[in-house]
């Protein structure tokens, strides 16, 4: 690690200008560019005692051995020169924009004789007019497919055309005229240049000129009655607006503009751009980038427009570039703007209207883009080792959570209560150790009450696998307290998943205990799960709750949370598992719910199955009339017998009738009807359970 001090330019050294200056390391890379309007005040600030430092700023200036600097005349010509050494050096220390993915564009060759459609990626080349870029390279193919109708312009390769057009046989486009076939010579070479050029002209977003122009000609044909041409014409001016329709109409003005937006935190940042041509948004893409110097969102925004015009000239700079922030000094990035496009680039704010409304979409995406962009990196060992690290210290742990369970509850409305228990080892979710429980200890809700009751259940059974050697059934449900086939008594409504198997094929014992409990909610909540782990005499696993509102850890016996930053990667963790054990409770809640609206008296016919509970569905038409139904009659249904006929008339008989449907709206009893059967055979009621479930917890 080098000392600053070693390579710092003497006082006065330092010109007092506008210029570029570069960082070098031991080995003469450069490991950092950047600018300044005063090469002197800003080079400044990186001689300074290392403690005043950003840390980035502080690795960079330890880990440079020197430093150069280049002096121009003006602000413009710093950022020229900026971009252009970025591009040429690579610096470790700058900001650089990784792009997910190599964006396909829709290319047309205007440096060949005769010009050629095709999807492109990659570098752009010198003479080709690209479009675009497009998600998907399909997109662009249906997008071709609609034009050449009313534009045959070339799409073979250059090996396709050369036989063409030396066996004087054109390829199945030109004979289903989607091609004009320049290679036999059905158009001449400047002709065919002219409908390349209107192909581009329609793809920057002139397209009203030509429907009005196919229109009036459509007219024209009519008028002197030839209906085939005029059909035909009918058909492209159809094709040209389904070609439109593809890219919904966001600027009701036909702006050509980019809209930039940023997501970031402390460590990372995430750019979206949405390209607009003719008030239509004819393309999309994004970036993900390490914030390896400190740096503000102007000046994020300010490396995005260095990455996305850079090497772009006329029209590829839109005449409009709104960002949500503007670089400073934004003069010489406007004027920049402007030389690229060789016309005045205006470069602003949003503040209302559409334009404002259409910045907040591209917002959501890059930071939806950024929350992926975490997703997939929680996967790295390091990012998860600093996580555990982080919740250890936070929570004054002795060594970082290796093992975490998280809980919680789901009801709908005091109904059908259960719990979730979703495991993470090592950062990462153990799908196999997921549990789930039905809360039968008391009725109605309370929350407090079943974090208790599950708390204590499971670890109830942690402390009974300590003492015994038995295993557990996979994949059974105990009810009412009844044992378990290896005599380990099972709580009413605990679900015993199904585990993956040891090395030797044994199935895994349920008695691994974690290093942290965290339970969804607050103190109360924390304070009921702590309290039943003292109940059990177990002193020697942590606990804490995530409560939703504030994103607040909670302590028991704590009066205030710990407040984690927003950035940390510990945080990020236990909300990863907060909002799993969230999501399991919910899934099993949701199914336990369809199963109840679902359930019929003959389920409890012995040896009933599907095929022939819909058999005397189909026969009788609904469940009222089969319960009314004698025996002979029942007897009457393909493969039903006399024996089992007197079974299903006895479970019909005991069972109580269903209530009534009841129209919501009106009040009104409704009667069962043909074809209203639930799956199980009772009606179905319509709307009353999903107009509740936005208030499941």
């Amino acid at each position: 690690m080098a000392d600053p001090s070693s390579y710092r330019p003497k006082p006065g050294e330092i010109p007092d200008s506008p210029g570029v200056y570069r960082f070098r390391d031991e080995h003469r890379r450069v490991i950092y560019v950047g600018k300044a309007k005063s090469l002197r005040q800003r080079l400044a600030n990186y001689f300074q005692d290392l403690a005043g430092l950003h840390p980035r700023t502080r690795s960079m200036v330890t880990t440079a051995a020197s430093v150069e600097w280049t002096v121009v005349s003006t602000e413009v010509e710093a950022l020229q020169l900026e971009y252009s050494w970025i591009k040429e050096y690579d610096p470790r220390f700058n900001v650089k924009y990784r792009d997910d993915k190599s964006y396909p564009y829709l290319a047309v060759t205007m440096n060949e004789e005769f010009p050629r459609v095709q999807v492109m990626r990659g570098h752009k080349k010198k003479g080709v007019r690209y479009f675009g870029p497009y998600a998907h390279a399909w997109a662009i193919r249906d997008t071709v497919d609609l034009l050449l109708r009313v534009f045959p312009v070339r799409t073979c390769s250059a090996g396709v055309f050369k036989n063409a057009a030396r066996t004087g046989r054109p390829c199945l486009l030109g004979y289903i005229e989607k091609c004009s076939a320049p290679c036999v010579d059905r158009v001449s070479a400047e002709e065919h240049r002219e409908l390349a050029d209107e192909f581009c002209d329609f793809m920057t977003g002139r397209t009203n000129t030509y429907i009005r122009r196919l229109e009036k000609q459509m007219g024209e044909a009519a008028e002197e009655m030839e209906y085939e041409r005029a059909a035909r014409l009918r058909d492209d001016i159809g094709a040209l607006k389904k070609a439109m329709e593809k890219n919904a109409v966001v600027l009701a003005d036909a702006t050509d503009a980019d809209l930039i937006a940023v997501a970031e935190d402390e460590l990372e940042a995430a750019v979206q751009i949405f390209h607009v041509r003719g008030g239509r948004v004819r393309g999309q893409r994004g970036w993900v980038t390490d914030k390896v110097e400190e740096i503000t969102t102007g000046a994020l925004v300010e490396h995005a427009l260095q990455q996305l015009y850079g090497e772009e000239t006329g029209d590829a700079v839109p005449k409009e570039v709104l960002v949500p922030a503007l670089p400073d000094p934004v003069e010489p990035v406007q004027e920049w703007l402007t030389g690229r496009r060789g016309s005045g680039v205006s470069l602003r704010i949003p503040q209302r209207g559409d334009k404002k409304a259409l910045m907040e979409t591209v917002q959501r995406n890059a930071q939806q883009a950024l929350v992926l962009h975490k997703t997939k990196r929680a996967s790295d060992l390091t990012t998860r080792s600093r996580a555990l690290e982080e919740i250890a210290d936070a929570l004054d742990l002795d060594s970082a959570p290796l093992r975490i369970e998280c809980y919680d509850i789901s009801h709908l409305q005091g109904d059908d209560v259960v719990a979730s228990m979703v495991v993470f080892e090592d950062g990462l979710a153990r799908k196999s150790e997921y549990r789930r429980f039905q809360i039968k200890g008391f009725a109605g809700q309370d929350d407090v009450r079943s974090m208790h009751e599950v708390i204590t259940r499971r670890f109830r059974r942690y402390l009974a696998e300590k003492e015994k050697t038995g295993e557990w059934a996979d994949g059974e449900t105990a009810e009412n307290g009844e044992a378990a086939e290896t005599g380990v008594t099972a709580e009413p409504g605990e679900i015993i998943g199904t585990s993956v198997t040891e090395d030797d094929g044994r199935p895994k014992k349920f008695a691994y205990p974690p290093q942290l409990v965290v339970v969804d909610g607050g103190a109360p909540q924390v304070a009921a799960a702590r309290r039943a782990l003292d109940d059990l005499g177990i002193d020697d696993i942590a606990v804490c709750g995530l409560a939703k509102r504030l994103e607040e850890v909670w302590l028991p016996g704590d009066d205030d949370p710990v407040v984690l930053p927003r950035t940390s990667e510990g945080l990020y963790l236990l909300q990863r598992v907060r909002d799993e054990a969230h999501r399991f409770a919910i899934t099993y809640q949701r199914t336990k719910r369809s199963k109840r609206f679902r359930s019929s008296p003959l389920d409890d016919v012995p040896g009933l199955g599907d095929t022939r509970k819909q058999a005397l569905l189909k026969h009788f038409g609904s469940l009222k009339k089969l319960r009314s139904a004698t025996i002979d009659q029942i007897c009457e249904v393909p493969g039903i017998g006399r024996k089992t006929a007197e079974t299903i008339a006895a479970a019909l008989a005991q069972a109580a009738p269903a209530a009534p449907a009841v129209n919501t709206a009106t009040g009104e009893i409704m009667e069962e009807e043909p074809g209203t059967m639930g799956t199980g055979g009772e009606p179905v009621r319509t709307g009353a359970p999903d107009e509740r479930r936005g208030q499941e917890s």
